[in-house]
Order: structure tokens, then sequence, then C-alpha cells
């Protein structure tokens, strides 16, 4: 069995907005075109609930007549203490999450903990599909942590991925990542 990790292009950014609700931008939307075409139909779609990752899904499903399940235990690791953040307070922010990942940085949800939750939905969603390929939609954190997970590594910001809309493909059976992340052009 072998799954693709995949997170969800570029997002219209609105600190009016909670952050997951942001939908794809115009050019987030395209790049999830693009990876319908460069991805394998699976057998099973499942996404996040956060719009992002749904609008990603949604496009995926539709090109490949396939319905998308939704799991919220992918979600992005929990910011909700601090909101939106301007990119000069939220780069340092993210810096520290994955720098003390054993502590609650401003409020925000532990990267161990974010670590477990998704590790245990992929192995979980595994279990109920084997010998199934499945395509995972969620957020570049958590999918970070996921690839520390599958490579045995610490948890560290350079495992994050080069840019929205970019993924890695992994073998769930023996717990090991088949590739690092590419994006999609």
């Amino acid at each position: 069995m072998r799954c693709t990790f995949l997170t969800h292009p570029e997002v219209v950014v609105d600190p009016a907005v909670p952050i997951e609700d942001w939908g794809l931008s115009p050019q987030g939307a395209a790049r999830a075109g693009r990876a319908a075409s460069v991805l394998p139909r699976p057998e099973r779609l499942v996404s996040s609930a956060e719009r992002k990752a749904l609008d990603t899904a949604a496009v995926l499903a539709r090109s490949w007549q396939l319905d998308a399940e939704i799991d919220a235990r992918l979600g992005e690791m929990d910011r909700s203490a601090t909101g939106y953040l301007d990119p000069q307070e939220f780069e340092p922010t993210v810096d520290a999450f994955f720098a003390r990942s054993l502590e609650s940085v401003r409020g925000w949800e532990r990267a161990v903990d974010a670590q477990r939750r998704v590790e245990h939905a992929v192995r979980q969603l595994v279990a109920e599909t084997p010998e199934r390929s499945i395509v995972f939609v969620a957020h570049g954190g958590v999918g970070a942590l996921l690839l520390a997970s599958l490579t045995q590594v610490p948890i560290t910001r350079e495992l994050d991925q080069p840019g929205m809309g970019s993924l890695f493909r992994f073998d769930p059976t023996r717990w090991e990542a088949l590739s690092t992340w590419q994006r999609i052009a």
C-alpha cells in the first residue's frame, strides 16, 4: 500500500476570518487542479475539516469522480490561542513550535500532541483500508510532523513543506517515507 500526503495550495489570507475558514486563492485552485492530473487516482480521499483542505479535496474529488471523506484529526496544529499573526510574528512562532515540541508555544497545541493526533488518524484510516491507496489532504505543519514520524527523526522545521501545495508519498505498512516533499508545479 502506498499513500500520499498532500497539503492545500495557496489560500486567501484574511485576518478578519478564522484561519480554519480560509479558502483557496485562484492560484491555489489552479495548483489543486494540477495535483489531480499528476497524482494517480486513489481508492480513498480523506481531508482535514478546514476549508482550505476541503476546497482542495473537492477539486480532486471532481477530477477523480470520488467522494472526499472528512477527518478533523488531520487538521493543522491548533493555533486558536493567537489566531492570525502577521508574517513577522508568525514565522518565529512556528520556529518555536517545532524547536520546543514539548511546550505549548503561545498557547498553541504542542507539536508532540499534534504529531500523535495526525499519526493516530493516519494509522487508523489505513487500518480501515487495507491494500487500498489513500490521498490525505491536510496542512504543512502536521505534514512535517508526520514526516518526522515516518523518517524516525526528531520534530524539526527542516521537514516543513517547500511551499503550499506540496506532497510526499509513504508506505504506511512499513511506516516509512518513500519520498521527501515535492511541490506541485
